[in-house]
């Protein structure tokens, strides 16, 4: 009767307990407003932790030495930010008068194709499918500029709230660990605490590589079109390192700017062209040889098919946004699904 009973309350508590990761999960992806700046700033904590822990190391407190860490973090960050800023702004002006003129380029380009297939084979292409093409890309800048207000409001509220998040997060973190433990049944408290340690670890480190993997693209090309003397050198390669986060799809992201300003300036079939094209390839190629498999491959440890499907998956589900963080959302499943076969295996083997 007594073991009866103690079945009963090891059920209960396992309910409870997936009942409140159910409903908190929940809660999470039914408030994007929320769950986005909550989101980048538990990664900003995984990331900053380990040199809080080790400024306390002098005797500090946590509180202090969370200050310090934002202090410093905001020095590091805001004087390039400063100088970087007017660059990128002047830049993306150009970029923008730049427009009717790549748009009148396309149509004259456009029409010598259409020309040459007319005299080669005696077909006629008809205008309304570039017309049509550059019409729906002018609803959709447009569109843009109507919701840029929008956009430029929600990142203002994320600046604010991702270092209100991550202040308390680390700051706080063992009282939030300790709780969240507390609910945790006996029967599955080392399992769950492993796969918390675990995947806070790959987490954060898969985040932390996908930065120095942006920023050795982003560098490469933004010195590399600086030497060829290229316009918007900068912008240029501040795109390709931010689309390189994306998976697969991100190098390709990345050079259609580059190659329809360098079309622009230079002409297709310029030696400016071929130059530009050699130095994406080789900036991806040192990404995909070297940088990737030392850096990205060995934290999340997933087949190659498994992370093709997963970064297609989470483009469906939810856009860029998904492919970007489908990889380490896949291994933290891969993780969970690998302790609890082993629980079940173990189990029965004893």
């Amino acid at each position: 009767m007594i073991l009866s009973s103690r079945k009963n309350i090891v059920k209960i508590q396992l309910i409870f307990f997936a009942v409140i990761l159910v409903l908190f999960c929940s809660l999470i992806l039914a408030l994007p407003r929320i769950s986005i700046p909550i989101s980048l700033a538990y990664i900003l904590a995984l990331a900053l932790t380990p040199i809080v822990n080790w400024l306390m190391r002098f005797h500090v407190s946590k509180t202090k030495a969370t200050v310090i860490v934002f202090l410093v973090l905001s020095i590091l960050i805001g004087l390039p930010l400063f100088k970087v800023i007017p660059v990128l702004s002047l830049q993306a002006k150009d970029f923008q008068y730049s427009l009717p003129q790549i748009e009148q380029y396309v149509i004259a380009q456009y029409g010598l194709v259409t020309d040459f297939i007319k005299a080669k084979t005696g077909h006629e292409i008809a205008d309304g499918y570039i017309f049509e093409t550059l019409s729906q890309l002018e609803t959709w800048s447009s569109a843009f500029v109507v919701k840029l207000p929008n956009y430029l409001a929600t990142l203002l509220e994320w600046i604010f709230l991702v270092p209100f998040f991550t202040f308390f997060l680390i700051r706080d973190a063992d009282t939030f660990k300790k709780t969240l433990l507390s609910f945790t049944p006996n029967t599955i408290f080392e399992r769950f605490y492993y796969v918390i340690h675990v995947f806070n670890r790959q987490l954060g480190n898969y985040f932390f590589a996908k930065f120095v993997e942006a920023m050795i693209v982003g560098g490469i090309i933004t010195i590399g079109l600086m030497i060829m003397g290229v316009s918007n050198a900068v912008i240029l390669g501040f795109i390709a390192g931010l689309t390189n986060i994306v998976p697969y799809v991100g190098p390709i992201l990345g050079v259609i700017p580059a190659v329809v300003l360098v079309m622009l300036e230079y002409g297709l079939t310029s030696q400016q062209m071929g130059a530009m094209l050699i130095l994406y390839a080789v900036a991806n190629a040192v990404d995909a040889f070297l940088v990737f498999p030392f850096l990205v491959s060995k934290i999340v440890n997933l087949h190659p098919m498994i992370v093709a499907i997963s970064v297609i998956a989470g483009s469906h589900y939810a856009g860029i946004t998904g492919m970007v963080i489908s990889i380490p959302v896949v291994a933290a499943i891969k993780l969970i699904i690998t302790e609890i076969y082993n629980e079940i295996y173990t189990e029965r083997s004893k």
